[in-house]
């Protein structure tokens, strides 16, 4: 092999030499493993549940760390609320509205009807007040655990060191930059109410407060009573002015005249017109009846509805959040659902109705 040979022969070695990348050496000690890596700098991060160093293979902004199992991402920052306190006080006034509204439909309905009642006899003004008492008791004791009660708190956990954090405490859970801990997976913040609501349906402005683990229930008995109250007071405001209202005065029948659809709407525009007319003679109680009756039937309405709605989604599994944040999921319905829901003790005898089987899904608070 002549001398030229042997020069090529010592390039093409040197050439075909693999490129060797400066890396870092980076060892995590565990328990039962012991794990040695190598990868770049910009792929290391630190898990903000235990602290411990984890190794990124993709370098990518949201990480879940394989020992206690908590979700970071990097990307987020700390945030800050300062439209708090003006939160805190449209809520508050949104409470003390509705608060007037409840007691001057108790008191206005109590002293519109009293007399009506009591005059048909002594035992109906008796069952009155009761049914009376009754349903403002409710309300207002399930409107006051629903706006001041906690809606429920995220359970606190030991976080931030290695030896503070089991393997597993911290599972897909999350960390809350405007509360500055841990948020459990079934926990949502509440920008109104300041603070990680668990099991969150919705902030309700009326009551002040969020809907949670914590008073949901109450929710649920609050609309549940205000509807029996509405409909009561709608009952109530219906037969009180038919018994006080004023003789109509109708003087025009006879010169009616006319077939078919013409002489109905005259008797009907007739009618009006002697409706309208008494109403001039109608007493302030009557009046007050009058509003009762169409506020109490507006209001009954719409509670109607998100009652409906709310029971839906608790027979479903769901709350309104988890609702909307799973379109295009039917979810697991079951009616064992609402029994566990409102704490019956045991729901085991359902178990032989072939409704409640179809599920394994559950709503627990």
């Amino acid at each position: 092999m002549n001398f030229g040979s042997k020069i090529f022969g010592l390039f093409g070695m040197i050439t075909a030499a693999p490129t060797i990348k400066h890396e870092r050496m980076i060892e995590v000690d565990l328990p039962k493993d012991h794990i040695v890596a190598s990868v770049a700098e910009d792929q290391e991060a630190t898990c903000w549940g235990c602290g411990l160093r984890l190794l990124l293979p993709s370098g990518g902004p949201v990480y879940k760390c394989g020992w206690c199992g908590a979700i970071t991402n990097q990307s987020a920052q700390k945030q800050e609320d300062k439209s708090l306190k003006w939160r805190w006080l449209r809520d508050r006034g949104f409470v003390c509205v509705l608060l007037v509204f409840i007691l001057f439909v108790i008191c206005g309905g109590v002293w519109a009807v009293y007399p009506v009642v009591f005059s048909i006899s002594q035992f109906c003004g008796i069952f009155h007040s009761t049914v009376t008492v009754a349903f403002a008791v409710s309300t207002l004791s399930s409107f006051t655990l629903t706006a001041f009660r906690s809606p429920g708190a995220p359970p606190n956990v030991l976080w931030g060191s290695y030896p503070a954090v089991e393997k597993g405490d911290l599972e897909n859970y999350t960390f809350c930059h405007y509360c500055a801990k841990p948020k459990s997976p079934r926990t949502h913040h509440c920008r109104s109410c300041g603070m990680c609501v668990l099991d969150m349906d919705h902030h309700c402005p009326f009551i002040g407060n969020c809907v949670g683990a914590g008073n949901h229930k109450h929710f649920i008995l609050f609309l549940i009573s205000a509807i029996g109250s509405t409909i009561y007071v709608s009952i109530m405001a219906v037969y009180s002015v038919l018994h006080m209202w004023p003789p109509l005065s109708v003087h025009e029948l006879n010169r009616l005249n006319g077939s078919g659809s013409k002489f109905g709407w005259n008797l009907l525009m007739e009618i009006i017109h002697a409706v309208l007319s008494s109403t001039t003679l109608l007493s302030i109680r009557g009046f007050i009846l009058i509003y009762l009756f169409i506020s109490s039937f507006s209001v009954q309405i719409g509670l109607i509805v998100l009652l409906c709605q709310q029971l839906w989604y608790i027979y479903e599994g769901k709350t309104y959040l988890s609702h909307l944040s799973s379109q295009g999921d039917d979810g697991e319905k079951d009616c064992r659902n609402l029994l566990r829901f409102f704490g019956f003790p045991s729901v085991s005898f359902c178990w032989h109705l072939p409704i409640f089987r179809s599920s394994k899904k559950r709503h627990e608070k």
